[in-house]
């Protein structure tokens, strides 16, 4: 099933899986002639020292193996032509369908799993249709066309290889029957240190803050030393077949060359046939030995191809809606109608009978303590969630209704976390509308505050941007984002947290700026500052998922003990910023 599943991207290699695996053959058939060309050398050439002949015998292996040759080098480009492009589309098929997942399902198979599966898992698969291509026809046609030219020429000696084929058999797929649950296992490992390898990295800076470089050192070379003693377990296992098989093989010499030894006494056999069924016998424990290690190798692609078959069948949990808003609709109106929301395998829920409106244009905070599920609340505008109860409502239409696409190109998210992406800051810009001109790109970055980040680089917007946006400040980052969002102009403007690194006069400049757009985005400000959100139109205060407080600044102050409790503690702590923040408003 899993390779009906994963072959369906073989299509259009056609040619290659045919010509590959045929010219394979063709060099095959080549190697099984050249033991008679040698018997013949050794029974007529060497006894009548018949010089011409040996030369025209010796052209001929010369010619069999330059044939050879152009035949091996021409299957491997098919069998190389086939496997790299199966792999690329696999890998586009499975970026395309990771693509099409929700965050519960990103949330539920994990980040490093992904990474594994688009990585290690396709290279192991792109390997195993290699190599399948090139060994698995040419491998069991030369151990079987050995054996029927051994039968040519001796039926008793022959017989020989016909049981040295079955216990060969016997031996490599017993192996072979233990090693494939081991190797599925040592992929599992894999993952586990793929997952610490990659927290380990993206948080440095935490693990150094908090001195915990030994122990998450320690806890890394225990979670390897698991996979490195399960590699070996199953290396012990597979390293087996090559001396297994050798001795059988060899065994199995010394039983041929002692019975030829004697027929040739007989004068039933010359030396030259010997010698050709020594090496009819030594193709074909080269060949079983390929054969062995092939089978290895095809297990280990079996194996992370179950993996990748297995994200594949991962469905998307939201069903794709088909309305579009009507021309005349109101142009970014949000209402949350008695939402809720409990995450896939949550015990309670996370949002709770959640219910406002946004009018056009208006601002909206969102405040309260860490985990009240302010993040969780703006991600089901965009409908990177859907509400487990209640309807959240877009222009009118439940998002759970409307094409995604549609839906996502009112919107513009300002993440929690700046993410820029290599390249320059113009091609990061242009992330936001693809079309925007010189115009277009300096009015959001005013707009943002983030002119005088440009205007300090060198090459402007050309400037390089590294990857993750290493060579940028927090601030800078954070501007950078805010402008990439603003720049597709958006009807909803959703702001996650995304101010966290400004100053608060920079901050006060920002929000001002939205709000004196010719055409303001209803805009959602997640914050932890009552500053930042004391001057929205609406202000919700959110505390376990539940809103404890809806109202202006003033009315919550007077009303909500939750919102003045964060108002106060902030205030009391640092007033010079609240009446700096004051003033720039007023």
């Amino acid at each position: 099933m899993v390779l009906k599943k994963l072959l369906v991207y073989m299509k259009g290699f056609g040619r290659e899986c045919v010509l590959g695996p045929l010219f394979k053959l063709l060099e095959a058939s080549f190697e099984l002639i050249v033991p008679l060309i040698v018997a013949a050398i050794i029974d007529r050439g060497i006894p009548t020292l018949d010089r011409g002949y040996i030369v025209r015998m010796c052209l001929w292996l010369v010619a069999l193996g330059g044939v050879g040759l152009l035949s091996a080098v021409t299957a491997q480009y098919f069998a190389a032509k086939a496997a790299i492009g199966f792999s690329a589309r696999l890998r586009h098929a499975l970026m395309e369908h990771i693509g099409r997942l929700g965050y519960t399902e990103l949330d539920r198979i994990g980040t490093s799993t992904l990474v594994t599966r688009m990585t290690s898992d396709v290279n192991q698969v792109q390997t195993g249709v290699n190599m399948t291509l090139r060994l698995l026809l040419r491998s069991p046609f030369v151990v079987f066309g050995a054996m029927i030219m051994a039968f040519t020429i001796d039926v008793s000696c022959a017989a020989i290889f016909a049981g040295v084929i079955a216990v060969l058999c016997v031996i490599v797929f017993g192996i072979m029957l233990v090693t494939i649950p081991m190797y599925r296992r040592v992929q599992g490992q894999l993952d586990s240190v793929t997952a610490a390898t990659r927290e380990n990295l993206t948080g440095v800076r935490v693990v150094r803050a908090f001195g915990k470089e030994q122990a998450q050192e320690q806890r890394f070379q225990k979670l390897n030393r698991l996979l490195t003693r399960m590699q070996l377990a199953v290396g012990r296992v597979s390293a087996a077949m090559n001396p297994v098989t050798y001795v059988v093989i060899n065994a199995a010499v010394i039983l041929l060359i002692y019975r030829g030894a004697m027929r040739v006494q007989l004068g039933d056999l010359s030396q030259g046939q010997v010698v050709a069924l020594y090496n009819y016998m030594s193709q074909i424990l080269v060949e079983l030995v390929k054969m062995a290690n092939l089978i290895i190798l095809l297990t280990k692609a079996a194996a992370c191809g179950d993996r990748i078959a297995g994200v594949l069948d991962v469905q998307p949990g939201q069903e794709e809606g088909g309305l579009v808003p009507a021309a005349d609709a109101p142009r970014g109106r949000v209402v949350f109608d008695h939402v809720c929301l409990t995450y896939q395998g949550a015990g309670a829920e996370s949002l709770t009978d959640v219910s406002f409106t946004a009018e056009p244009g208006q601002t909206i905070g969102i405040i309260g303590g860490t985990g009240s599920g302010k993040t969780t609340l703006v991600n089901l505008i965009p409908r990177f969630y859907d509400a487990t109860r209640g309807r959240v409502l877009v222009d009118g239409i439940c998002v759970n209704d409307m094409k995604r696409e549609a839906l996502r190109q009112r919107i513009a998210v300002v993440p929690q976390k700046a993410v820029l992406f290599k390249g320059t800051i113009r091609s990061n810009l242009l992330w936001g509308n693809p079309e925007a001109n010189e115009e277009a790109l300096r009015r959001a970055l005013e707009t943002a505050q983030a002119l005088d980040v440009v205007a300090a680089k060198p090459l402007g917007l050309d400037e390089p941007v590294e990857q993750g946006g290493r060579n940028f400040s927090g601030g800078q980052r954070q501007r950078l984002t805010i402008a990439r969002a603003l720049v597709r102009d958006p009807e909803i403007l959703i702001l996650d947290d995304s101010a966290s690194a400004l100053d608060y006069a920079t901050d006060a400049a920002l929000r001002r700026a939205i709000r004196q757009m010719e055409n303001p985005p209803t805009t959602f400000i997640v914050s932890q500052r009552a500053a930042s959100i004391r001057f929205a139109d609406l202000i919700l205060v959110l505390d376990d998922g539940k809103v404890v407080g809806m109202g202006t600044h003033d009315e919550l102050l007077a009303a909500c003990p939750v919102y003045q409790e964060i108002y106060r503690s902030q205030f009391r702590q640092d007033s010079a910023p609240a009446a700096r923040e004051v003033t720039a408003h007023a």
